[in-house]
């Protein structure tokens, strides 16, 4: 009885009398008769355990003998499931039925008050301060009964065991009531099982009930997953407004180029308009193309965007950067065939493509001369690869980039920009310049099997100035902890804007 009745002074003494919501005289006589019942009924239990001398169950005996008592811990852990079953589950010495969603709950004012909902109701001149029985109104979807029992349960106990299946629906409940302590732990569950099937649905309840480091999280993992995920799921689940913040950002790990994030954005698009599709992952992009070539035909060959069914996915298509898919060939004309995206939009880029050209040829322009963060954020080009072993490598990335032949090798835990120049026919294809600059940010990002960072290292954004053949080294991991294979992003800066451009 001891171990059990300690549990009540801690309740009452984290909420003084003077409180609202505090237990009155009254309440604590009933509380008492409760426990009293349930010590009672520990005592009758542990006198009905046979001994050794009548046979049968044994009392299991450690090196003190058979007297020695119980580790304390484990008397606290029996006193809160003894409270649980006897106060909780049976409902012994209640003093308020609290009925929701066709069930009931015999439960008990002084537990009930460690809930900010409950204290709330239960102090000043509210009616149900003197109800028996208080009928609760869920206006949340995502709370149902079972959740509603783990909610209120975990007033009557020290832990709650929350599978991740039910950790959207317990939250609900939690914040609800206002069980901060319980808010907290769905918040711990859902940090452990991000993944591609639950980031989504982790997202959008962090939202609605106020948890931003868990967004945040989220936020980051889809930064780090969306182009390397070849998740159907993950792509359906992605909102609107989700995915236009997502394409907007500079910080998300694209692998190769822009071009890749359009490609993207079209199995995206296809999913949201055709969510019942199902077949190899192989096969999305091909049936994509298929559907969208059909809708061409149907629309007259007016570019889908401009259509009543396409205008509502305008301002996530607006946020990629058209500048650095123009830039070759093949994806140009990849984006003219498609015809996704009008034509209006994509005049004024080639115009500002072409007076850039001009400016890095006859200004003889060398780059970005002052660190603009704003111009890197906004405009700068997105690209990326991985390196799946600890062993040597180089790689540049396809386009037109003003002259800059930039390759990217990988050696001795070393990586290094190289601006390349020798061997390679004049003209329009490589700047003889003697001297170029770049703004550019570095950023690594290794990702275990669920999708969630275990190592990460970037530069600040800056501005690295090459001679012809220089290569100077961007970023050194020989005394670092990496974990293979890891993806690495880069954001390049090759000329100012207009407006920021020197005389």
């Amino acid at each position: 009885m001891g171990a059990l009745s300690s549990r009540m002074p801690w309740l009452w003494e984290r909420r003084a009398p003077q409180q609202p919501g505090a237990v009155g005289i009254g309440e604590e006589e009933e509380v008492e008769a409760a426990m009293a019942a349930v010590g009672e009924v520990e005592e009758e239990r542990e006198e009905a355990v046979p001994t050794t001398s009548q046979g049968g169950l044994k009392r299991k005996t450690g090196s003190g003998g058979p007297h020695e008592k119980e580790p304390h811990r484990k008397r606290a852990k029996d006193s809160s499931e003894s409270a649980y079953e006897a106060l909780f589950t049976r409902g012994e010495g209640s003093d308020v039925q609290i009925c929701a969603l066709g069930e009931a709950w015999n439960l008990h004012r002084v537990y009930l008050c460690q809930s900010g909902y409950f204290a709330s109701m239960f102090s000043g001149a509210w009616r149900e301060t003197t109800m028996n029985t208080i009928e609760l109104q869920i206006p949340d979807e995502n709370i149902d009964r079972e959740a509603l029992h783990e909610a209120l349960g975990s007033l009557y106990q020290d832990s709650v065991f929350i599978p991740p299946s039910r950790v959207i629906c317990i939250l609900a409940a939690a914040s609800m009531l206002q069980l901060d302590e319980l808010i907290q732990q769905c918040g711990e569950v859902m940090k452990e099982t991000v993944s591609a099937q639950t980031v989504c649905s982790y997202y959008y309840s962090a939202e609605s009930y106020g948890l931003p480091n868990i967004r945040t999280m989220c936020f980051q993992w889809l930064l780090d997953n969306l182009m390397t995920q070849r998740s159907e799921h993950l792509l359906r689940e992605v909102s609107l407004d989700l995915m236009k913040e997502l394409i907007a950002s500079s910080e998300l790990l694209v692998m190769e180029v822009e071009m890749d994030v359009y490609t993207k954005l079209k199995k995206w698009l296809f999913l949201q308009l055709q969510p019942t599709w199902s077949g190899p992952h192989r096969a999305l992009l091909s049936d994509a193309n298929l559907w969208f070539a059909r809708s061409k035909r149907e629309s007259e060959d007016t570019p889908f965007l401009e259509t009543q069914e396409g205008r509502a996915f305008v301002p996530v298509f607006q946020q990629l950067r058209l500048a650095y898919i123009i830039c070759d060939l093949r994806s140009a004309r990849t984006i003219d065939r498609d015809a996704l995206i009008p034509a209006s939009w994509l005049a004024p880029v080639y115009k500002e493509q072409w007076l850039a050209l001009l400016r890095a040829e006859q200004n003889r322009e060398l780059g970005p001369v002052d660190l603009n963060v704003t111009d890197l954020q906004e405009s700068s080009m997105r690209c990326g690869g991985q390196l799946r072993r600890d062993e040597k490598c180089s790689w540049r990335w396809a386009g037109f980039n003003f002259g800059w032949d930039l390759v990217v090798h990988y050696t001795n835990r070393r990586i290094i920009f190289r601006r390349s120049v020798l061997n390679k026919p004049c003209g329009l294809g490589v700047s003889l310049l003697w001297q170029r600059k770049i703004a550019f940010r570095l950023r690594l990002a290794s990702l275990d099997g669920a999708g969630r960072a275990v190592f990460r290292k970037d530069t600040e954004y800056q501005v690295l100035a090459l001679r012809k053949d220089q290569e100077l080294e961007v970023m050194n991991l020989e005394n670092e902890d990496v974990v293979f294979p890891i993806y690495v992003a880069c954001n390049f800066l090759y000329l100012p804007r207009e407006g920021r451009c020197p005389e």
